[in-house]
């Protein structure tokens, strides 16, 4: 079966003037127009193809590779607005349609928007809405903590960052937990703290706890060395003057300095810290 929307690998059953015709293991067909066509393809090639469906709703192979494809959330950029809804640059030459009723705030041509792509039952198009949230959370999540998940950053609030979690839920990297900025369509790799009653999912942006460690204390050495072998920020220093220092919280700081002093790299004083 030919999936609308997605990545399809199809052989090349028949060339004609305009292409090539592309089939499944089913027989069903697909035109691969001609200047997709590889220059040395044969019957019987395979080739990875995008499918979609033209203006006239005939589905149609392309080479070329789209912003997003079905079941994906994506940032996209308006293209036009008309009577039907927005239409976004999708990386395909025909343009993805975000109907009026999927709009969660009227798209304007230009605006560059969060949106889910989806496949649409009734009309078998593929389209995208700018609703977010009732394309997330529809499955149990089955995750443990400090299990690494991939984020897509999408807004920021008052008290962190909204981000979707493996194309499936939604998550929260909390501001406390984010030692350097965050940029909104960014995709990060962050690592679950613990998934909530309610389905959604609180993350940390930092790597698992032992390699965090290892990498401040290297910083903390460099530091040291660069300050003529004496640093004044110490475990007694507020958790700001840390985070500004070293973008760590205080509490992996003092995990990171009590092993440099288990080890016997620096020396502790009163108000400094110099090495051993």
């Amino acid at each position: 079966m030919i999936k609308i929307g997605n990545y399809n690998t199809l052989r090349v059953a028949r060339f004609v003037d305009f292409g090539a015709y592309l089939t499944d293991d089913d027989n069903n067909e697909v035109l691969l127009p001609a200047r997709y066509v590889p220059d040395d393809a044969t019957v019987g090639d395979e080739i990875e193809v995008f499918v979609y469906t033209d203006s006239e709703d005939r589905p149609v192979a392309v080479t070329e590779h789209p912003f997003a494809t079905v079941g994906e959330f994506a940032f996209l950029q308006v293209a036009q607005v008309n009577k039907f809804g927005a239409f976004l640059d999708w990386g395909v030459p025909k343009h993805l349609l975000v109907p009026f009723s999927e709009q969660r705030l009227r798209m304007e041509e230009g605006g560059i928007y969060p949106v889910y792509v989806y496949l649409d039952d009734i009309t078998k198009r593929v389209v995208a809405s700018g609703k977010l949230e009732k394309f997330l959370g529809n499955v149990i999540p089955d995750y443990k903590p400090g299990q690494e998940v991939q984020a897509l950053v999408w807004k920021h609030t008052d008290i962190g960052y909204k981000v979707i979690v493996d194309n499936l839920f939604q998550g929260m990297i909390y501001d406390n937990e984010v030692y350097a900025p965050l940029e909104i369509q960014q995709t990060i790799t962050a690592y679950v703290k613990n998934v909530r009653d309610d389905g959604k999912i609180d993350l940390t942006v930092g790597d698992r706890a032992a390699k965090r460690v290892s990498d401040l204390t290297s910083l903390i050495l460099d530091r040291i060395e660069h300050d003529g072998g004496r640093l004044t920020i110490t475990d007694s220093s507020s958790p700001e003057e840390i985070k500004r220092a070293f973008h760590c919280s205080k509490k992996d700081f003092k995990k990171a300095v009590g092993k440099l002093y288990k080890e016997r790299k620096i020396a502790i004083g009163e108000d400094c810290i110099t090495l051993a």
